[in-house]
């Protein structure tokens, strides 16, 4: 006698999978079972069984423990020990004289037995009651991951605020220098450019991920927020600074870096605010130990403030002044290579080399108005 078999599956009715290699026993239970409208499966050995269970998604098995080659005892395990199988309630099909075999098969997982002969209200209440607990878990899993969604949801909506606000900030410290254009936009693009360069080196591979390059992106606009404190008549100055003037500018380091610190305490361990203090204090630094305002050398600079710091010269190299003309890319490739090992970091001199097509691209691109 053959297995009967559903020719169509009802989506809404929950799947049940018979294993035994006693066709009577299949028998017997796919009859009993098909007048409730369950989903019916049925395998003959466990190999076939574990096929069965990476075909269909089934909400029960019905396990027989003493079957030939791979018992029930050792599908059982495998099924509990697959992070995709594991919810699935088990009820094991046993004979009388085989409960030894039924406890070590509940202390590894299977919810519940099943004796043969079987008695069909037995039988019922016990399956009623696994696919219940097998709804529920689905339930429960399903609210889980739309609450994580949710969740992930608000949190890109509160990112995105937070960012829109400070780079709103960062505008309004660029405005106070008429000059700058599009300057926020062109420093964020350099920095992009010439970490995810590194990333792909020996030295670096390890130290820039991809949610580094994604932090300079976001955290590099940053770099002059210290300007909001600075003077207008200072700042607007057409002439060359006095050297107490002089002082006061260089003060939008340390401005810059104490209001993010500010930040950071509200918002703890935030890696793009605390990549944008690294920035903001550091980012006139110099390789050779002659920048401010702490006189750092080489490595003690902060990367991402060494990879602002050649992106910024280049802005503003190549940037119009009231004072100057900008420099057109050679000229200004010419001084940053000039200024390799004294002003910056060799490494990202190198880099910057190896993508000075992308630079052009991007000044042309984000042109000042």
């Amino acid at each position: 006698m053959s297995d009967p078999q559903l020719q169509v599956e009802n989506v809404t009715s929950p799947s049940i999978l018979i294993v035994d290699d006693n066709e009577m026993n299949r028998d017997v239970l796919f009859r009993r079972l098909h007048r409730y409208h369950y989903n019916l499966h049925c395998a003959t050995n466990g190999y076939e069984a574990l096929e069965k269970l990476r075909q269909h998604d089934i909400d029960l098995i019905l396990l027989d423990i003493m079957m030939p080659g791979m018992d029930g005892v050792e599908v059982l395990q495998k099924v509990k020990s697959d992070p995709q199988l594991h919810h699935i309630p088990v009820i094991m099909i046993t004979a009388l004289d085989e409960i030894k075999s039924v406890a070590r098969c509940i202390e590894m997982g299977a919810e519940d037995y099943l004796p043969k002969p079987f008695n069909p209200e037995i039988l019922m209440a016990r399956v009623s009651a696994c696919l219940d607990k097998k709804l529920l878990h689905d339930q429960e899993q399903e609210y889980t991951h739309s609450l994580e969604a949710r969740i992930e949801e608000q949190l890109v909506k509160l990112s995105q605020s937070q960012l829109s606000t400070i780079f709103a900030t960062s505008k309004l410290a660029e405005s106070k220098d008429p000059e700058t254009g599009a300057h926020l936009e062109r420093m964020r693009m350099y920095c992009q450019v010439l970490a995810s360069d590194l990333s792909k080196t020996e030295k670096y591979q390890a130290i820039i991920s991809e949610d580094y390059i994604d932090c300079i992106y976001t955290a590099s606009p940053l770099h002059d927020i210290g300007k909001v404190g600075i003077p207008d008549h200072i700042l607007s100055k057409q002439g060359k600074l006095t050297e107490e003037e002089w002082e006061i500018m260089k003060t939008h380091t340390t401005i810059g870096g104490d209001t993010l610190r500010a930040i950071d305490e509200r918002h703890l361990g935030n890696e793009f605010i605390l990549m944008g203090i690294d920035i903001a204090e550091n980012h006139h630094e110099k390789w050779d130990g002659s920048g401010y305002p702490q006189g750092k050398k080489g490595d003690a600079i902060p990367l991402s403030a060494r990879i602002l710091a050649l992106a910024d010269v280049y802005d503003a190299l190549t940037s119009s002044r009231c004072y100057k003309n900008a420099f057109p890319h050679e000229q200004s490739k010419g001084i940053i290579i000039e200024g390799r090992e004294k002003h910056f970091d060799p490494d990202i001199v190198d880099a910057f080399i190896r993508c000075e097509q992308a630079f052009i691209d991007i000044r042309n691109r984000f042109q000042d108005e």
